[in-house]
Parts: structure tokens; sequence; C-alpha cells
């Protein structure tokens, strides 16, 4: 059983910076990992993922403000936010993709971001 835990999120006026961290409970150098987010009313939506290799994709809503990394020696992986906007504003989570392909299967409990205008 994977468990993930997500920390860092907060509150921040727009502009600023937070960085999202999620650590699992096993090696998941093999897996793809993604970031979601879901804001009050709206349905859960696609962040940023990073598949085993290193390549990213991003939401055309956070390119070129938001970073996905990944260090498989602390079995975490990352999401640098950048010039936040309010429609930033949204519970985020990690999970995880054991086959890559296979659907993310394994998820966090999530942790809120708050961006103020």
């Amino acid at each position: 059983q994977v468990q993930l835990v997500e920390s860092g999120g907060g509150s921040v006026q727009a502009g600023g910076s937070l960085r999202l961290s999620c650590v699992g409970s096993v090696y998941m150098y093999s897996y793809c990992m993604g970031w979601f987010r879901q804001a009050p009313g709206k349905e859960r939506e696609g962040v940023a993922t990073i598949e085993s290799d290193g390549s990213t994709i991003y939401a055309d809503s956070v390119k070129g403000r938001f970073t996905i990394s990944r260090d498989n020696a602390k079995n975490s992986v990352s999401l640098q936010m950048n010039s936040l906007k309010p429609e930033d504003t949204a519970m985020y989570y990690c999970a995880a993709d054991p086959l890559c392909g296979g659907g993310y299967n394994y998820w966090g409990q999530g942790t809120q971001v708050t961006v103020s205008s």
C-alpha cells in the first residue's frame, strides 16, 4: 500500500510563491507522479505530472509558473508554484501511478492553497 503525505500549503498573496512537497511510503522511482487540484464547486483537474524519466506535462493554466520535480532518493515529488493567482486557490493533491498508464491509484490527503488578491 502506497501512502502519500503532502505538505507546504498555506495562504499567500497574489504574486507570491509556495512549494508543495509529497513524500511516499515506498520507493517510487518507477512511478509516474502527479499534482492535482480541486477548487470548491469545481471538478478536480490535473496540474502537473512527471514520469520516471523526468519528463513533465503541465496544464496550460500553470505553464511557466509551476515546476514539478522529483527526488527519488527521498521518495518525494515537489511542486514549486510561483506568480500565484487567486484562481490557483484549491486543495492540492499528490497522486501516484505505479504503472505509468494504469491510473493514479494512490492519493494523498491534500494540502490547501489559498491565494488572496
